[in-house]
């Protein structure tokens, strides 16, 4: 008997010892938080206030982490790579002006038909105002909505500016009188005239959205690279033989319809632009022609935009209305490298025997 007692208390404390492990085990597996956890419920995270916004922050960092960790190696979490339609709708999207039905059937939408109208056929609309043979759309193709072809609604939304052309902060009317001026080598319309309303309310109407004061993508002509040989008259001439005249006619001077309405505009000569238009310039021809002509299917090269820009521009046109009788001093005051003006081409000095221009002092 005195034996079975001391059996009986050796196993009775080894069956305490095992439960007192177990309790730690489970108090301790109960602190740590394992992984398999279940989650807060939604209700919780609802009903937090101002003071819990910490540890929500912190559960979502932690929900992150160990989403992250349940990839396979060389897998990045959801948030730090976006998939294709979060990245196509943080890319901007290129400008679009409003199609023409969405004109409104109103007096302002009345006034931007006239403006569309006087751009589109500004020997009709706006004669009075014309010198040339040309029409606003010949260098803003499409109506004026091209892109990389001076589109308009790319131009409103950068002016007033200041202009080195005319040395001071010019606004867009101002702007547009100076396309009469130059480009239509005509007189420009008075402030006030209907055919300056018309083609601010048709500009502003083809902006509507467009930021204010930010180069567009688009606008303007596209600034070529000098090309890696000078521009060559006689390249030109080839080039324009070849992609040019079927267009403007082997002489240059544009093609008309049977009813007599410019077909296609003249590139030189009295009916063209005069030796102020921007378009004079070699480099701004080169940029229009590289990414526009031929008409429909722009596949020359940068070389050959320039050689053909060159040659263009080595034709006689009508005079720079800033001519002051001197063909040295305006080159010297008004003309750049890029311009031919008052250089011999051909044996001949350009602009010393040009046509009075259309322009009158303004």
């Amino acid at each position: 008997m005195n034996n079975r007692i001391p059996l009986l208390t050796v196993a009775l404390s080894f069956f305490l010892l095992a439960g007192v492990i177990a309790w730690v085990a489970v108090t301790n597996s109960a602190h740590s938080g394992a992984p398999n956890a279940p989650t807060d419920s939604p209700n919780a995270v609802a009903q937090s206030g101002p003071g819990d916004q910490g540890s929500e922050h912190e559960a979502d960092t932690n929900a992150t982490q160990a989403q992250a960790s349940s990839q396979q190696p060389g897998q990045s979490a959801s948030r730090s790579q976006p998939d294709a339609a979060d990245r196509a709708e943080a890319t901007p999207k290129a400008f679009s002006p409003p199609s023409r039905d969405a004109m409104p059937d109103d007096e302002f939408g009345a006034l931007v038909r006239k403006g569309e109208q006087i751009f589109t056929d500004t020997q009709t609309h706006a004669s009075q105002f014309v010198g040339n043979d040309l029409q606003c759309t010949n260098c803003h193709l499409d109506a004026g909505r091209l892109a990389d072809s001076a589109p308009l609604w790319a131009a409103w939304g950068m002016y007033p500016k200041y202009r080195g052309k005319n040395k001071h902060v010019n606004d867009y009317a101002e702007r547009l009188q100076g396309c009469f001026r130059y480009s239509m080598n005509g007189t420009p319309p008075p402030r006030g005239d209907e055919v300056l309303q018309a083609l601010q309310a048709y500009t502003y109407w083809l902006a509507q959205d467009a930021p204010a004061g930010k180069k567009l993508d688009g606008a303007g002509y596209p600034a070529l690279d000098d090309p890696e040989q000078k521009p060559d008259f006689k390249r030109g001439k080839q080039v324009f033989a070849d992609h040019c005249a079927l267009c403007h006619g082997d002489n240059g001077l544009g093609q008309r319809a049977a009813n007599g309405a410019v077909a296609f505009p003249a590139l030189w000569g009295e009916g063209s632009y005069n030796w102020g238009a921007g378009m004079h310039r070699v480099n701004t021809a080169a940029g229009f022609i590289k990414a526009n002509m031929p008409l429909g299917a722009a596949t020359l090269s940068e070389q050959q935009a320039w050689d053909v820009a060159q040659f263009v521009n080595s034709h006689d046109r009508p005079q720079d209305p800033r001519f002051n009788g001197s063909v040295e001093a305006v080159a010297n005051q008004f003309h750049g490298e890029y311009s031919m003006y008052g250089k011999q081409v051909q044996g001949k000095r350009l602009g010393a025997n040009s046509s009075p221009s259309g322009a009158v002092d303004d």
